[in-house]
């Protein structure tokens, strides 16, 4: 059996920026074991793939070492990959997610691609040593979200001297942690750590924005901001709170289209 795959670098507006992710668009579900091992074999941060239902299509992620609950850029990728290779007319694209819920990608005239997610749910807690300890840094604010903490720091110089300690973070019990500050030619920064997903440091996060931007939103007093995320490869985003749900815009960009063999 031959299944078409994709490779789109997701959150950037060239080759090798962003964050690539792998998008399969299958006929019917494969067994999940056989979509790990897909993702395993590609290695990258996720590998996502989505069959057509009623309305939209369902639409899954697996990172190299396990199915995660929710993926921004993967959910990009897979937008960008049905609007420029499936002959989708509409200017929006119905996921549902069996982990996340309803999922919308919008596309504009501007070439951006918008992702309508639900906010996540978050608090303020104290302080938690271990983390601080893996990150290295004591951070002025711990919010803890429902998959990920968020560290917020006072400036951008922070984040991007910031070297964790990957062993540390690997033993802590959550899917990551997203560390951030205010930037300083966008509204704020960002960057991401998964060792526990096989993910070190994330190159661009959507779904860490579902966290980062109610969080901004209201320390800035603004609804509508711009992000960026301090991987080595970069990512902009812009990204809007709605309440209960977030928007988060980017551009995406084709690398490669193959065959694999099931």
């Amino acid at each position: 059996m031959k299944q078409k795959i994709y490779q789109i670098d997701a959150f950037t507006d060239h080759v090798f920026g962003g964050n690539p992710a792998a998008v399969c668009i299958l006929e019917n579900w494969l067994d999940s074991n056989v979509m790990q091992k897909i993702a395993q074999e590609n290695n990258l941060a996720e590998t996502a793939f989505a069959v057509k239902n009623a309305d939209g299509y369902e639409l899954r992620w697996f990172t190299p070492e396990i199915e995660v609950d929710l993926c921004g850029h993967a959910t990009l990728a897979t937008a960008y990959v049905l609007f420029n290779n499936y002959n989708i007319s509409a200017n929006a694209i119905k996921f549902h997610s069996p982990r996340s819920g309803e999922l919308i990608v919008e596309r504009g005239a501007d070439g951006l691609l918008t992702l309508d997610f639900p906010a996540d749910d978050t608090v303020s807690i104290r302080g938690i040593l271990e983390i601080d300890n893996a990150i290295g840094l004591t951070p002025i604010k711990t919010i803890k979200g429902k998959t990920d903490y968020l560290l917020i720091y006072n400036s951008q110089e922070e984040i991007e001297a910031i070297t964790p300690n990957l062993h540390l973070l690997n033993q802590l019990d959550c899917r990551g942690v997203i560390v951030s500050a205010p930037g300083k030619e966008v509204d704020f920064v960002s960057r991401f750590f998964a060792p526990q997903c096989g993910i070190p440091e994330d190159p661009v996060t959507g779904s860490a924005h579902t966290t980062l931007t109610p969080y901004w939103a209201g320390v800035l007093d603004k609804t509508k901001m711009t992000a960026k995320q301090l991987s080595e490869r970069g990512g902009d985003l812009i990204c809007e709170f709605l309440g209960e749900r977030v928007k988060i815009s980017g551009k995406a960009m084709p690398y490669l289209k193959g065959e694999i063999e099931l």
